[in-house]
């Protein structure tokens, strides 16, 4: 292993536990009557007490720690003007910069009272996750991976977003290569290889996963309205297998 790998892969470790811990606190503290600004704020204060850097705020015309989204915004929502309630469905999305190496995580939690279809709905979406890191090994192919994903969520009955991917991370919040929600056969010719880095996420909703764009500009909202989710990490392609770097 070359020295420029090893620096970026001890980066990305060290960067990724700070983040983990960071998306736990912020689920924490979203309790209701807490505002969205609020939880930025915690964000942008705890990356700051950590010696690193937003890595949200580098995307041109963006400029905050965290995407913010709540029951039908999927992702990409801005940190304004919203409020979590009881019975809410919310979804972080944040990422630093360790080293000049970016790291991107996202959860998606239940606040307060909710239905135990909303429960099933968050389970299935872990195992979505979980399923897709495991196929995230040397010599298999972006392919796999959307396939894997797809599968706990299509038994389900969930919709799966077609329309926005995953994506390879590290000296660039966004790289090569795509990653789907949704298999691709043209995607069996991606391999992965050692020391490679990706973020991997499932994006889906409870009924139809078509997206459209809100007024803001940012936030991506299912078409009707349903219940959406998103799991992400950061995951290191070792010669053992995935090594989930955003715990």
């Amino acid at each position: 292993m070359s020295k420029t790998l090893e620096y970026k892969i001890k980066s990305m470790r060290e960067g990724g536990k700070i983040l983990g811990r960071i998306k736990k606190q912020l689920a924490v503290f979203s309790k209701p009557g807490v505002s969205f600004e609020a939880i930025e704020a915690e964000a942008q204060r705890l990356i700051k007490e950590a010696g690193m850097v937003p890595s949200f705020s580098t995307v041109p015309g963006y400029h905050w720690a965290t995407c913010i989204m709540k029951n039908d915004s999927v992702c990409h929502g801005i940190p304004q003007h919203q409020v979590v309630e009881n019975g809410d469905v919310i979804t972080i999305d944040i990422g630093l910069i360790n080293n000049k190496f970016h790291l991107d995580t996202t959860i998606t939690f239940p606040v307060g009272e909710v239905s135990s279809e909303i429960i099933e709905f968050l389970n299935a979406g872990k195992k979505s996750l979980e399923k897709a890191i495991q196929s995230a090994r040397v010599g298999n192919s972006v392919y796999d991976i959307s396939r894997a994903m797809e599968k706990p969520l299509k038994r389900k009955g969930y919709g799966v977003v077609y329309q926005l991917t995953g994506h390879g991370v590290g000296e660039e919040l966004h790289m090569e290569p795509s990653i789907p929600c949704v298999p691709d056969k043209t995607d069996r010719n991606i391999k992965l290889y050692l020391g490679q880095t990706i973020a991997i996420e499932n994006m889906y909703a409870m009924g139809n996963a078509t997206l459209k764009e809100a007024s803001d500009g940012w936030t991506y909202k299912t078409i009707d309205g349903s219940i959406s989710g998103m799991f992400e990490e950061t995951v290191l392609i070792t010669e053992k297998g995935p090594e989930i770097l955003t715990n």
